[in-house]
C-alpha cells in the first residue's frame, strides 16, 4: 500500500504487515487460542501515546494496554527508576527481606486514597489478586462470607474474580462451578434501566433494591462486603448518578457491610481525579488498584482502613512476588509523572474535547445511542436505532476495524460488545487527541454515515 502519514500515525504496510504476519503464524502455533488478539500487530517500541510495530508502522494508542499507561508508554522517569532498581537487586520476597520501596509505596497510597482515617496497604501481583485479597480481608474482619457484586461488573479472571464478574462469554462459560456466597444485583445503568425508569425522576430506585437482596437472597448479617467499580470498565464505561453511591454506602453502613471499590481501571487520573470515588464523594473501606499504578508492570494493591487490613492474622496474606521491588520503583516513578504532568486536568481536558466530537457524532449518526463518561474515561454506545436501543455489536466491530486500518488502536467494551471506549494515555497531546477522534469520526462516517440522526 502507499505510505500514509498524519501527525503521529505513519503506515508503511498493510495491517498486519509482513513481519507481524510471520509472528502471528508463530503465535498461533505456540500460544493457546484462548488468548485473543484484538489488533494483530507486534510492537517493537512505544513512546507516550504512540506505538511502533516490527514493520515500522506507527499507531496512535487509544487502548493504553487496557488502561495501564496513564503516565504514557516508556516514560523516561519510569524507565530510569526500573533501571536503577534492577542494578541494586531484583527480588528478595518482602516477607523474607523487606525493602524500602514497598513501604514508601504503601505510604504514598495510604496518603492518596480517599478518607482521612488510618490506612494500611497490601501489595499484590495484579488487579485480580488485589480483589481476591480485599474479599479475604472483608471476610476476616466481619466474620461473614457473603459478597454482593453487580451486573456488568468485571473484577478479573481467577476463579474468585471470575465468580464476581458478570459477563458470561467469554469470561465464565465452561469454567464452573464458581465460588459460592456471591450474590448479584443490577448496576445503575441508566441508559438500559432494569426497572424501566428514568433518571432523575427514579430517585435512584436501583440503589434501594439492595435492601431487597437482603430479603430475597442473603441476610444482611451474612454479607461481608459489597464490591463495585465506580465506573464500569469492561462493562461499558457506565457512570452511575452520584446519589447512587450515597445510597449504597448508607445501606452498607447501616448493616455493617464493608464497601470495596475496584479502581483497577478507573484509578490514577483516568476519571479526572486520582480515584473515581473522589468524583462521587465516596470513601470506600477498601480500594483495589493495579494497571496504571505501575505503568503496566505486574503490581496490584489493596489500601483500606487499618483495622480491617489488620484483621487477617500473621502470614494469612502475602505472596512470593507481591510488591516486587522493580514494580514498586516503577509505581513510585509513575505517581510522580502523573503529578508532574497534571494528569487529572489532562483527563478533564480530554473529556471536554471528546464531548465536542461526540455531540457532533450523536447529531450526525443515528447509530450513536449514548455518549457517557467522566474525565478521560469516555465512551459511545452504538445501537441499531435509538428507539429500540438494540445493541449494534457487528457495527461496532466494523467501526473498530476501520480505525485499526487507519492507525488508531482502540477497544470495545460492554456486555453486548457495542461500546467504544477511550483509554488514551493521559500524556497524549491535544493534537494527538484530536487526531484520534477525527479518525474515529471518519470510521463512524464510513460505517454509519447516511443513516442520519433520529
Amino acid at each position: 500500500m502507499l505510505e500514509t502519514k498524519t501527525n503521529s500515525i505513519e503506515l508503511k504496510t498493510s495491517i498486519p504487515g509482513p513481519a507481524s504476519s510471520v509472528w502471528l503464524r508463530r503465535r498461533s502455533a505456540a500460544v493457546p487460542t484462548s488468548l485473543g488478539t484484538v489488533i494483530p500487530v507486534f510492537i517493537s517500541k512505544a513512546d507516550g501515546a504512540v506505538l511502533e510495530d516490527i514493520d515500522g508502522n506507527r499507531f496512535l494508542d487509544f487502548a493504553g494496554g487496557i488502561g495501564c499507561v496513564n503516565a504514557g508508554h516508556s516514560a523516561p522517569e519510569v524507565v530510569q527508576a526500573i533501571q536503577e532498581q534492577s542494578e541494586r537487586f531484583l527480588h528478595t520476597c518482602f516477607m523474607v527481606n523487606p525493602y524500602e520501596g514497598y513501604v514508601m509505596l504503601a505510604e504514598e497510597l495510604n496518603r492518596r486514597t480517599p478518607g482521612t482515617f488510618a490506612k494500611k496497604t497490601l501489595l499484590a501481583n495484579s488487579g485480580a489478586e488485589a480483589v481476591e485479597n480485599a474479599v479475604k480481608i472483608a471476610r476476616a474482619y466481619t466474620g461473614r462470607s457473603g459478597i454482593i457484586a453487580f451486573e456488568d461488573g468485571f473484577h478479573g479472571r481467577t476463579l474468585l474474580t471470575t465468580s464476581l464478574t458478570s459477563k458470561t462469554s467469554p469470561y465464565k462459560s465452561g469454567f464452573g462451578p464458581f465460588v459460592p456466597e456471591i450474590y448479584r444485583m443490577p448496576y445503575a445503568y441508566c441508559y438500559r434501566c432494569n426497572y424501566n425508569l428514568t433518571y432523575p425522576e427514579c430517585k435512584v430506585h436501583c440503589a434501594e433494591k439492595l435492601e431487597d437482596v437482603f430479603l430475597r437472597y442473603v441476610a444482611a448479617e451474612s454479607v461481608a462486603a459489597v464490591i463495585f467499580e465506580p465506573v464500569l470498565g469492561e462493562g461499558g464505561f457506565v457512570v452511575p448518578p452520584t446519589e447512587w453511591f450515597a445510597k449504597i454506602a448508607e445501606i452498607c453502613r447501616k448493616h455493617g457491610i464493608v464497601i470495596i471499590a475496584d479502581e483497577v481501571q478507573t484509578g490514577f487520573g483516568r476519571t479526572g481525579a486520582t480515584f473515581a470515588c473522589e468524583r462521587f464523594g465516596l470513601e470506600p473501606d477498601l480500594i483495589c488498584m493495579a494497571k496504571s499504578l505501575s505503568s503496566g508492570l505486574p503490581l496490584g494493591a489493596v489500601t483500606g482502613r487499618a483495622e480491617m487490613m489488620d484483621a487477617p492474622g500473621p502470614g494469612q496474606l502475602g505472596g512470593t512476588f507481591g510488591g516486587n521491588p522493580i514494580a514498586c520503583a516503577a509505581a513510585l516513578a509513575s505517581l510522580k509523572v502523573l503529578d508532574d504532568s497534571d494528569a487529572n486536568e489532562r483527563a478533564n481536558a480530554f473529556g471536554r474535547v471528546f464531548s465536542v466530537f461526540a455531540s457532533d457524532w450523536q447529531r450526525r449518526f443515528a447509530n450513536v445511542g449514548d455518549v457517557r463518561g467522566v474525565g478521560a474515561m469516555q465512551a459511545i454506545e452504538l445501537v441499531t436505532d435509538r428507539t429500540s436501543r438494540t445493541p449494534a455489536k457487528e457495527l461496532t466491530q466494523r467501526v473498530l476495524a476501520h480505525c485499526h486500518q487507519q492507525g488508531l488502536l482502540i477497544l470495545s467494551a460492554g456486555v453486548y460488545g457495542n461500546v467504544i471506549r477511550m483509554l488514551t494515555p493521559l500524556v497524549a497531546t491535544e493534537e494527538q487527541i484530536e487526531e484520534g477522534l477525527t479518525i474515529l469520526g471518519s470510521a463512524l462516517e464510513a460505517v454509519c454515515g447516511g443513516a442520519g440522526a433520529s
